[in-house]
């Protein structure tokens, strides 16, 4: 309870504290901006300060909100947002995942001359739009969120702008994305003309009533079928997976890095705010398309990814195939009405994402490493003999493919663990060893990585490699992140099934 000698003024400001993080952010790119203006710099050694001054700032507004608020779920804006504890822990995670995409991609971009106010600041507006997504309660917010995330995703690709291959992949992220984004946006108005609002709390209440009205849940899943492929699309699932590969390889290998790490949480969010928030009372219908997306996902991914020798591509496509994984544990929630395995299924989820995000941080953030001035590491080739070259190099190398093969003890097994047990306790054992076996085929490409970093000789064209401190310490915590993980999962575990219960 609030104190009675609060003026109303306060009492606002204190109901609407949740939401400082996005305000902090929002204030802080836009003075970025015209701080940049006046940044002479190349290196933009103030900017950058700025950026993480202003992380910092978030995350710690975040951890304020989480602790005044503890477990509690508040409202704001006329019940258009909402703040609960997943939304606080994915924030945190964006706002690591954002950081360290800056400095791993610092000197890249230096080094190309890409290092612009504008990448910073696209990435962080890119940030706000992630954390709008992470606090939806609503369809119109969340669409807002969306939208704002992937136009600065679009703009980030193409931001190397004499680079045809970059200016390609930029036009087919856009083409695609506004596709999928209209087809998000036909499913919510057809949810919402049979429930009546856009309030996701409320949809949640409308369609356990609607269901029951054979016409009604027509419409229900019709809505839900284009709203499946616009949160499908987003996640680089299969059969929507066309744009990964192209956007990957295309873009420079820093934007690659952005893509393939942070909105990945707020596509997580996106799929739990829409199917477990909204749409629970449905689940029979949406965990069917799952089961196909979640198969041709990993399916897909692990056996094309065997065939490509860029391992940027190789990379996109371990990226549709661990996304499968994800959907694996989201599909496994409820079986047959039965609510009980949700909580533990959803948590697994979601330490799947944030494992992967984690993972994908450093592998991309390692090849960002190793490519030097006018020359990029994203040829399979270019890491042969790379333990003769440097050691150290090798080895995080080889935590990073070990634990996004899911080899023990890394945080990539556990996680992979943690959704196969939620499929077998849901008795989707099938599933589960279909699972198993993909994992299995997919294991090969990455320790094909390892085979060339420690079995081959190096090329005779290899290059020198740079030497940048501060990427090379951030890289070891991220590699040694993983291990700990791998090792102690419970902490996150528990604050993951938590942030679940919450809902």
């Amino acid at each position: 309870m609030l104190p009675a000698t609060l003026s109303p003024a306060a009492i606002a400001l204190l109901d609407h504290l949740p939401a400082l993080p996005e305000v902090l952010l929002l204030a802080g790119t836009c003075a970025l901006m015209i701080v940049d203006l006046f940044v002479k710099s190349e290196r933009r050694d103030a900017t950058f300060a700025l950026a993480y001054a202003i992380l910092a700032g978030c995350a710690l507004a975040t951890l304020f909100a989480l602790t005044l608020a503890g477990f509690d779920k508040y409202y704001l804006f006329n019940k258009l947002f909402v703040a609960d504890l997943m939304s606080h822990l994915l924030k945190l995670a964006a706002y690591i995942a954002v950081a360290l995409a800056l400095a791993y991609s610092r000197r890249y971009l230096y080094d190309r001359g890409l290092l612009k106010g504008e990448f910073i600041s696209l990435l962080l507006f890119a940030l706000l739009g992630m954390m709008i997504m992470m606090s939806a309660n609503s369809f119109l917010t969340l669409y807002m969120g969306l939208e704002l995330l992937s136009l600065c995703l679009y703009s980030l690709v193409a931001l190397n702008r004499d680079s045809a291959v970059s200016t390609e992949a930029a036009m087919k992220y856009f083409v695609l994305g506004a596709l999928a984004s209209g087809m998000l946006l036909y499913g919510m108005s057809m949810i919402y003309g049979a429930s009546g609002t856009l309030n996701i709390g409320e949809v949640s209440r409308q369609v356990g009533n609607l269901s029951a009205n054979a016409s009604e849940r027509t419409i229900l899943v019709f809505g839900l079928v284009f709203m499946i492929a616009g949160v499908a699309f987003k996640l680089g699932a299969a059969p929507f997976h066309m744009w990964v590969p192209d956007v990957y390889q295309g873009a420079p290998t820093a934007i690659t890095l952005v893509i393939g790490s942070a909105p990945k949480l707020a596509a997580f969010a996106m799929a739990i705010r829409l199917l477990v928030n909204g749409l629970l009372d449905m689940a029979v219908d949406w965990q069917q398309m799952l089961v196909v997306l979640s198969i041709a996902s990993m399916a897909i991914g692990n056996i094309t990814a065997i065939a490509q020798t860029n391992i940027k591509r190789m990379l996109a496509y371990s990226t549709i195939a661990h996304m499968g994984f994800m959907l694996l544990g989201l599909l496994s929630g409820v079986v047959d009405g039965n609510w009980l395995n949700k909580d533990d299924a959803y948590s697994a989820a979601m330490f799947y994402t944030v494992v992967y995000v984690l993972m994908s941080l450093g592998a991309f953030g390692m090849l960002v490493h190793l490519s030097g001035r006018g020359y990029e590491c994203e040829r399979l080739e270019d890491l042969k003999g790379l333990n003769r070259r440097s050691p150290w190099h090798a080895f995080i190398m080889l935590i990073l493919m070990f634990s996004l093969a899911g080899v023990p003890p890394t945080a990539g097994f556990y996680a992979k663990l943690s959704v196969i047990y939620a499929a077998v306790a849901a008795g989707q054992i099938w599933l589960a060893v279909v699972a198993v076996l993909l994992s299995l085929v997919g294991a090969f490409y990455y320790l094909r990585v390892v085979k060339l970093m420690y079995f081959d000789e190096p090329a005779g064209d290899a290059q020198a490699i740079p030497d940048d401190r501060m990427p090379r310490m951030l890289l070891s915590a991220n590699g040694l992140a993983l291990l700990a993980l791998g090792i102690m999962p419970q902490p996150l575990m528990s604050l993951c099934f938590a942030a679940i219960k919450g809902l």
